[in-house]
């Protein structure tokens, strides 16, 4: 004779099992559901990975080419012929501006007012028109615009701080132009040729020498 505590054990375990499937064969759809849409998903991700990848290195690939071109004018509609979106257009149009100078104050302008556009890049386009622009624009005006990028942090403080000075000196305040250059001077983030300058600058303005 059976065992009655191991026959029930099989009948239990043969009721789960029914009751297993029947869930299978009622609900199964939906794990066969999540497992496609896990794998699908994952390689949704891979493909437009790819594809950003490869449009990267189309663009970069591009940009080079463009740069290389011997004639001004042909590499300024080499990159205006490039396709490109976010911090890439900012950085083709940036270029654009590099080569054709005075007379991309008006694209410069634009980027820098562009809320689309990463912070870098529209001061950059702000210290770029500054630069371009020169004794052109009121020294008022310069300083206005460059105090945002003077900032404690900001990515282009050194050469906006320069430019402050430059301004300051055209307007006829010396002290508040040494005031910035001394600041250039003692910026961890300044280079030491723009260090140098700023310490040249505070000597002919007969502040004293500040280099170290």
């Amino acid at each position: 004779m059976s065992n009655p505590d191991s026959f029930i054990e099989e009948v239990t375990e043969e009721v789960r099992r029914d009751r297993l499937f029947r869930l299978m064969r009622r609900y199964g759809w939906i794990a066969v559901l999540a497992v496609l849409l896990l794998v699908g998903g994952a390689s949704w991700r891979e493909w437009r990975a790819a594809q950003d990848r490869a449009a990267a290195e189309a663009l970069g690939d591009g940009i080079l080419t463009a740069l290389e071109l011997p004639d001004p004018a042909a590499r300024v509609a080499a990159l205006e012929a490039l396709t490109a979106t976010g911090e890439a257009r900012g950085l083709v149009k940036l270029l654009i501006a590099g080569e054709i100078g005075a007379e991309a104050a008006p694209e410069l302008r634009a980027m820098a007012d562009d809320p689309s556009l990463p912070l870098h890049y529209t001061h950059l386009a702000a210290l770029k028109l500054v630069m371009i622009e020169g004794r052109g624009a009121a020294p008022d005006a310069r300083l206005q615009s460059l105090a945002p990028l003077a900032e404690p942090g900001r990515p282009f403080r050194p050469l906006a701080l320069e430019q402050m000075a430059l301004a300051e000196i055209d307007a006829g305040n010396t002290s508040a132009a040494l005031g910035h250059l001394r600041a250039l001077v003692e910026d961890a983030g300044a280079s030491a040729g723009l260090r140098q300058r700023a310490s040249q600058l505070i000597v002919a303005l007969g502040g004293g020498s500040d280099e170290g």
